[in-house]
């Protein structure tokens, strides 16, 4: 697998490598602000040419980084693709059409742009369909700013799977991103991904570590989709640390390539916390792994029981 073989994002005419960056971990602030800028500055550097970010991240810190680095480079490099997401009053839970507005306005003076190239309704499982799809409602809003040019392409980044899938429906979404349901544990995006291909939307699939258990191992982070995880679960993913260390394969290197070798996912969104790790991932997305060794991940990941459910 070429691992920086750029992929068609849709019908939107953008191309990304089959690996992204998230930038989540860099809105806290205990990531320090250099750890934080030379992590952004790595990516830059690398044949990787897809940034993840949102509004909500830190408040904005994350996207405040981001656009520190932007500034010292003169603007976002020449073929690289950044996306961010417009997200509800933190305070106040407001899903207006004016909220939609003034968070994608912060974004736009935060990162320094005039222009945003991927807009995602961000964490929308916080209100209701109806609400977010009303009339002069934030889809709406959306929607105005993208005919305005602001926005270049609209989607939707989100975690519940019915739910997304009613926004496919919409026919508004040229990008859907899901988080922490298509992994080596959890396969409950596999509809969505046969839909979004059906019918030619892109999909992003961040989180496929699922919050870090299977690039750390049970043993050093029992916790799936950040909640305690059950001990069957845990069991499940000893069985899968054990299967690849016969092979002498890396867990992570086993759950990253579980994401990038699906034909349905355009980009895998892997969360960056410091410089290191761009090189770190480009050596698990590479990482020689037997084709023996799937049959027994596949099955290991094939049960539902013990899984999270709801937020996030």
């Amino acid at each position: 697998m070429d691992v920086f073989a750029r992929r068609p994002v849709g019908s939107t005419g953008l191309l990304v490598t089959p690996i992204g960056f998230g930038t989540a971990p860099l809105g806290d602030n205990l990531v320090p602000e250099e750890q934080a800028l030379a992590a952004i500055r790595a990516c830059f550097d690398s044949s990787i040419n897809f940034l993840d970010t949102a509004a909500m991240y830190g408040a904005g810190t994350a996207e405040r980084r981001i656009g520190v680095v932007l500034r010292e480079r003169g603007g976002l490099p020449e073929g690289f693709v950044l996306e961010t997401k417009a997200d509800r009053d933190l305070n106040t839970g407001d899903w207006s059409g004016d909220q939609m507005r003034r968070s994608v306005e912060r974004s736009l003076k935060l990162l320094g742009l005039d222009r945003l190239q991927i807009c995602l309704i961000h964490d929308t499982e916080t209100s209701t369909f109806e609400y977010i799809t009303r009339k002069g409602g934030a889809l709406e809003a959306l929607v105005k700013l993208k005919e305005e040019g602001v926005i270049g392409h609209l989607g939707i980044g989100a975690g519940p799977v019915d739910m997304l899938r009613r926004y496919v429906e919409t026919g508004l979404m040229e990008i859907v991103m899901t988080h922490n349901r298509f992994n080596l544990l959890d396969r409950e995006a596999e509809p969505l991904l046969d839909l979004c291909q059906s019918r030619g939307i892109a999909l992003f699939n961040a989180a496929p570590y699922g919050g870090g258990m299977l690039a750390k191992g049970p043993s050093t982070l029992p916790k799936f989709r950040y909640h305690e995880a059950s001990p069957v679960l845990l069991e499940r993913a000893r069985r899968m640390e054990a299967a690849c260390a016969r092979y002498g394969v890396p867990l992570a290197a086993a759950a990253l390539q579980f994401s990038l070798r699906d034909p349905r996912v355009t980009c895998t969104v892997v969360g960056l916390t410091r410089p290191e790790r761009v090189l770190e991932t480009i050596r698990y997305a590479t990482y020689p792994i037997p084709e023996a060794l799937w049959p027994e991940l596949i099955e290991l990941g094939s049960s539902r029981e013990g899984l999270p459910t709801g937020f996030p």
